[in-house]
Parts: structure tokens; C-alpha cells; sequence
């Protein structure tokens, strides 16, 4: 089924029955007791969407399911298909949703500078997990922009809406970066599955055909998004997701130039480079040898 696209803030308060948005570029809505249309399987929404959801059963995760009681924020940018069960509203559910149209940041300080969280590029199911303290203070922040806009409005409101947001936005990052670290279980399952991808990637002889592994292939095989993948790998191991494919990589050209009389060239062609220029190149770089000068090291 075609995605349902939701264009603007009015049409989401009509599509749930709410009275007409109080601002046309940023709205908050409580989602308790908020009924959604069964005949929508997936939206778009043309414009940001923040949420902090309380209730949620089974929630995937990481490919693990949660029971939870804790407060659940997700980040939607403009163009991204919401699919399923994810675009629902359980009976139970408890929270709020932000949302902000584009033309709101024009001019201002965060209209570059949202595409710098690479939350707002994450999947649904690689949402944020708040400690009560923690959501105590985001929904401090929610209550100064609902009370903002629901204020006369001045010359002065948008400038303290995209404040709250950047202070909001600024959180939302560190409490990303903690989630990275005291979610060990679920993450470091993650890298284990990562080298399992690759150690499969590379053990497989039709690299030749196949070529280099892609980002995006690790992430789709870990069945997760390019940027939670990347988030995570930079605070776990301070390196980029390309960065460690090379480094598998060159360790398998190591093995190969070590261990078997095959030239540079076939080396290169059987790791899946269509230059063997392109091969001995980013090898220097990674190891301050030529392939041949490490060859020669073993004799």
C-alpha cells in the first residue's frame, strides 16, 4: 500500500480528530486517548517529528523486543516512511508529539544545523530510551514551547521556540551517546554481528564479482540504519563503519601477501577492487607499506 503523505500540521490535528493547530508551523499533541485511522498502514510526514511515547509492548530493538514502562523518544525527519505497527497508536499509550514544519526554521539558526543530529536519519526501532530524570527535563522543554506558542505570538516567539528546540535537540545527543555506552549488551551483539558480516564477506571467493562491501550492506545485513550504525561504531570504537570495512580488509590482504605466492594485482582483483592502483594505495596509507614492501618483510 502506498504511503499516506501528511503535508501539513492542520491535516494531522483533522486526521485525529483535534481542533486546529494554535500555530501552522510547530504543534505538540498529547497522545493519550488518540485514536489513529486503521486504513493508514504507513505515512509521511514533510516535516520533522519528535516523539516521547510511554507504554509501548514489545518493542523492537536492536532485533530484540522490550517491555518497557520508560519514556521512548523517536526522531522522523521530512520524507521518511513511518511503516506498520510503528505508525499506530496503542489504547495505553502515553506521551507527545513534536512537530515542525521546515519553512518554521527558515532563517535561523538550527535550519542547517538540525541535519547535524544524526538522530533525525535513525529507524523508528532505534529510538531513546529516557530515564525518569531524563524525561522529567525534556518535557520541561516541551512545556516552555507549548506554553510559547499558545502565548500571543510576538516577534520574540520564534526566537525562544528554536531555542527550546536547540536545547532539546542538544540533550536528545547526549543521552544518544550514554544510550551507546550503558546499552552494552544489546550493542556489543551489534559488533559481534558486524564481524561476523565481514569475516563472511571477505572468506567468500567471489569478491571479484561482488566487490568492496558497501556501508549500507553492513547496515542492512545488522538491519539498521546507515547513521545509528556510524553513531554507534564512533563511540564504541572511535572509528567510521568505512574505517573498520578497511581495516578487515587490509588484514585479509595481509594474510594473502603473507601467506600465498599471488601477485599484488590478483590480490587486489580477488578483494574486489577494479584497480590494483586503488589496492596498493589505501594500503600505504593504513599500514605506511607498500604491499609488496610488507611481503618482503617476511623474507
Amino acid at each position: 500500500m502506498k504511503p499516506y503523505r501528511i503535508q501539513s500540521i492542520s491535516e494531522i490535528h483533522r486526521l485525529m480528530n483535534l481542533p486546529k493547530p494554535h500555530h501552522p508551523l510547530i504543534g505538540i499533541i498529547d497522545l493519550k486517548g488518540l485514536k489513529n485511522d486503521p486504513n493508514i498502514n504507513a505515512v509521511i510526514f514533510d516535516f520533522y517529528v519528535v516523539s516521547l511515547k510511554r507504554g509501548c509492548n514489545n518493542l523492537l530493538y536492536g532485533q530484540q523486543k522490550y517491555d518497557f514502562d520508560e519514556g521512548l523518544m523517536a526522531f522522523l525527519s521530512p520524507g521518511q516512511v513511518l511503516r506498520g505497527e510503528e505508525s499506530g497508536v496503542p489504547a495505553n499509550i502515553e506521551g507527545w508529539m513534536l512537530f515542525i514544519h521546515p519553512d518554521f526554521l527558515w532563517n535561523t539558526s538550527l535550519a542547517k544545523k538540525i541535519k547535524q543530529y544524526e538522530y533525525f536519519g535513525y529507524a523508528a526501532n532505534e529510538a531513546l530510551f529516557l530515564s525518569d530524570k531524563e524525561e522529567t527535563l525534556i518535557n520541561g522543554i516541551i512545556d516552555n514551547i507549548k506554553q510559547e506558542y499558545h502565548s500571543n505570538i510576538d516577534k520574540f516567539s520564534q526566537d525562544v521556540i528554536i531555542a527550546q528546540l536547540e536545547v532539546l535537540f542538544t540533550y536528545a545527543q547526549r543521552f544518544y551517546e550514554r544510550q551507546f555506552i550503558t546499552r552494552k549488551i544489546t550493542n556489543h551483539k551489534i559488533l559481534e554481528r558486524m564481524e561476523d558480516v565481514l569475516a563472511d564477506y571477505f572468506g567468500n571467493e567471489d569478491l571479484m564479482i561482488k566487490g568492496l562491501p558497501s556501508v549500507q550492506y553492513i547496515a542492512d545485513k545488522l538491519n539498521i540504519s546507515t547513521k545509528y550504525l556510524s553513531s554507534l561504531l564512533k563511540q564504541l570504537t572511535g572509528q567510521t563503519t568505512q574505517q573498520i570495512i578497511h581495516e578487515k580488509l587490509i588484514d585479509k590482504a595481509k594474510e594473502k601477501l603473507s601467506t600465498t605466492e599471488l601477485s599484488v594485482s590478483e590480490i587486489a582483483y580477488g578483494l574486489g577492487f577494479e584497480h590494483p592502483q586503488s589496492f596498493s594505495k589505501l594500503f600505504k596509507a593504513k599500514t605506511n607499506l607498500s604491499p609488496l614492501e610488507f611481503r618482503q618483510s617476511f623474507n
